[in-house]
């Protein structure tokens, strides 16, 4: 490498000579007309790539604002036909529930079922109607099917249903046809069938009757249809029964919420043995 520096040092005045005359040839060479118009054209040539170039880049800049323009226009459309939808939606189901004629809904308190526990031993229900509206604690919660639980907690806007289909439910229910009574329950699994407890085998029951909830439920109303019977099988002292329910928890939406059972008489004879007559 030196010695390349010190050769170029010593030949210097040689090598500019050189650059300079090919320099001079140079722009004679461009005063030919031929050349001087060949690399005019490929100056517009290129000029012309560049300005291809640029054009298809604006142009794809264009596509992609008016696509994220359409995308928005979607958006907006696709939730104003979801709104509507669902708005329609509801208007149904609580036409469905408000013209039952087998059912009178008067003095109850209507609520939309707005979250759930999903478990194969512990559903739960909010549904948006609370203490604001007249919803109390032990209140009964049904559909024109069917009894589907009991209110267990209230705020201002909503309440917690304990359905059914919890094995901490328990209700107090009798048969249509033989009026044989027992204790409804659930053992967890399947959300459309439960069971009837403390049912002797001396009872007349039979299947396919229909099961109601009793007068001697301490929160729920006379009457309410709890499911139909589809299994008895005898055990020691009882049978064991197996119902399928009223009502379709897989479809709920819409509920009725009734006034709260009251019954003070009963409560003070329950609770005072001593007592043989009541004023």
């Amino acid at each position: 490498m030196p010695k390349f520096f010190t050769l170029l040092f010593k030949y210097k005045a040689f090598l500019l000579f050189v650059l300079y005359c090919s320099i001079a040839l140079f722009f004679i060479k461009l005063e030919d007309e031929g050349a001087f118009d060949q690399l005019s054209a490929g100056g517009s040539e290129f000029s012309a790539a560049i300005n291809e170039q640029l054009i298809g880049y604006t142009w794809l800049l264009n596509v992609r604002n008016e696509n994220e323009q359409l995308m928005r226009v979607n958006r907006d459309m696709m939730m104003t036909l979801l709104k509507s939808e669902t708005s329609a939606i509801d208007e149904r189901n609580r036409q469905k529930i408000g013209q039952d004629s087998t059912f009178n809904a008067n003095g109850f308190i209507m609520a939309r079922v707005v979250d759930r526990k999903f478990s194969d031993r512990e559903n739960m229900l909010v549904i948006n109607a609370g203490w604001s509206r007249g919803v109390k604690q032990d209140m009964t919660v049904l559909v024109p099917q069917g009894l589907v639980g009991r209110v267990i907690a209230v705020s201002e806007n909503y309440a917690k249903v304990m359905p059914i289909i919890h094995t901490d439910f328990k209700a107090s229910v009798v048969s249509d046809s033989s009026n044989t009574m027992g204790i409804l329950s659930w053992k967890g699994g399947s959300e459309g069938f439960a069971q009837v407890e403390h049912i002797p085998i001396s009872s007349r029951l039979k299947v396919h009757e229909r099961m109601l909830t009793s007068d001697f439920s301490t929160f729920a109303i006379r009457g309410i249809p709890v499911g139909r019977v589809v299994r008895i099988k005898p055990d020691k002292l009882f049978y064991n029964i197996d119902l399928r329910l009223a009502v379709d928890f897989s479809s709920l939406t819409y509920v009725l919420v009734a006034p709260l059972k009251i019954e003070p008489e009963k409560a003070v004879i329950l609770n005072d043995s001593t007592s043989t007559q009541i004023p």
